[in-house]
């Protein structure tokens, strides 16, 4: 497909080879405007911000995905193949599951589960298991470790569904390990393998499904700091 495509306006050759993807727009436009140097907005349609910029004089650009499989799905497929992006870099909120996590932690996901259908389009005879780049994923740890950040390297749940009809859920996934729910993702870690490309999904734990605790939608859209530096230590 020739660029810009239905659902980016981005001409060619004016988005980064490393792009950070965050499920809101606005704090796509939070980034660019407090880390980018000399941002450049590249996409508006659908309210889907996205910007191309410097950080310590390195290419970089960030972009809304959305909620949910489907709509990273299309944005990244497009990011990954038409447009040449080497590196996805999730950045998101998630909803702590495992004891381990706490409000505010960053959790770095070495494997995404999930209840998604997504994976049924490659036809493949079995389940696959979607995983992050491990360079990716070390360079991010060693990132970490260097600003002072405590993170939590472990497996989470990309769901399709919010609001669950299934009593059970929450406690079954945690029973597994699995330390926290998001809802992008699996779809992004099989794009990336399908595309022969990287991604790698950061998270902070914006609310704790058993303790209660909850961050409001400001927050988390302007102080989570520690998860976007992490993340931009990886352009």
């Amino acid at each position: 497909m020739a660029t810009p495509t239905p659902h980016n306006a981005a001409s060619s050759g004016s988005i980064a080879k490393t792009v950070l993807m965050p499920g809101d727009p606005l704090r796509a436009k939070f980034i660019a405007e407090t880390y980018l140097e000399n941002p450049v907005q590249f996409n508006t349609v659908r309210n889907m911000f996205g910007y191309t910029g410097t950080y310590q004089g390195t290419p970089v650009s960030v972009m809304g995905s959305g909620m949910g499989m489907p709509s990273i799905g299309i944005y990244s497929y497009e990011l990954y193949h038409f447009y040449g992006v080497d590196n996805i870099i999730r950045i998101g909120s998630a909803g702590g599951l495992s004891d381990t996590v706490k409000l505010r932690d960053v959790v770095i996901g070495m494997g995404a589960c999930t209840n998604s259908n997504y994976a049924a389009q490659y036809h493949l005879p079995g389940t696959f298991a979607p995983i992050a780049d491990y360079g990716l994923l070390r360079k991010a740890v060693d990132a970490a470790e260097a600003q002072g950040t405590h993170v939590v390297v472990g497996n989470i749940l990309s769901s399709d569904t919010f609001y669950t009809a299934d009593d059970g859920f929450n406690d079954a996934w945690k029973r597994m390990g699995v330390t926290c729910i998001e809802m992008e993702a699996a779809a992004l870690y099989m794009n990336a393998a399908y595309a022969g490309k990287k991604a790698l999904c950061i998270l902070t734990i914006s609310d704790h499904l058993y303790t209660g605790e909850s961050l409001s939608a400001e927050e988390r859209q302007t102080t989570f700091r520690e998860m976007m530096e992490i993340a931009l230590a990886l352009a």
